[in-house]
């Protein structure tokens, strides 16, 4: 089907439910951290070693607050700062272990309460949320391209 085919008002539909879900989701998270910090390593775990600049726009934060949440979380022993073999005035902010185990870890426990709520759906629910899995990566997948832009 196409989205010209689709039910007048299913993309908002869609969208509503999809927007509730993920809001509900971020509050459920522990509180161990800001969001701001936890979508940073988040975003150095999917992407590799970044400048503090691009960090920034990335998260949609200052430069100057960047860098003072990329020192916190070197402190912390989250990430650390590398310099760039291939430009040696550029430093660049990495995940340690430790970060990228945070990583891990926030990232199973979402995925196991979401397992939690799935369970108490019924059969023909799981067979649509089955159904629809193509979709909902294919969106991720542009909403990664949205944010970030196109990978090189």
């Amino acid at each position: 089907m196409s989205r010209q085919d689709a039910a007048p008002g299913a993309s908002a539909a869609i969208g509503t439910a999809l927007y509730g879900l993920a809001t509900r989701a971020v509050r459920r998270l522990p509180r161990d951290m800001s969001l701001t910090s936890a979508a940073t390593l988040a975003t150095l775990d999917r992407t590799g070693p970044r400048r503090i600049t691009d960090l920034a726009a990335a998260e949609g934060v200052t430069q100057p607050a960047m860098t003072v949440l990329v020192r916190v979380m070197e402190e912390s022993g989250l990430v650390e700062r590398r310099g760039d073999a291939s430009d040696k005035r550029v430093t660049l902010v990495c995940l340690t272990e430790a970060g990228a185990s945070y990583v891990r870890t926030r990232h199973q426990a979402g995925v196991q309460a979401f397992e939690r709520l799935i369970g108490k759906l019924s059969g023909d629910e799981v067979e649509a949320l089955v159904a629809a899995l193509p979709a909902l990566r294919h969106l991720a997948e542009l909403e990664g391209q949205d944010r970030e832009g196109p990978k090189q």
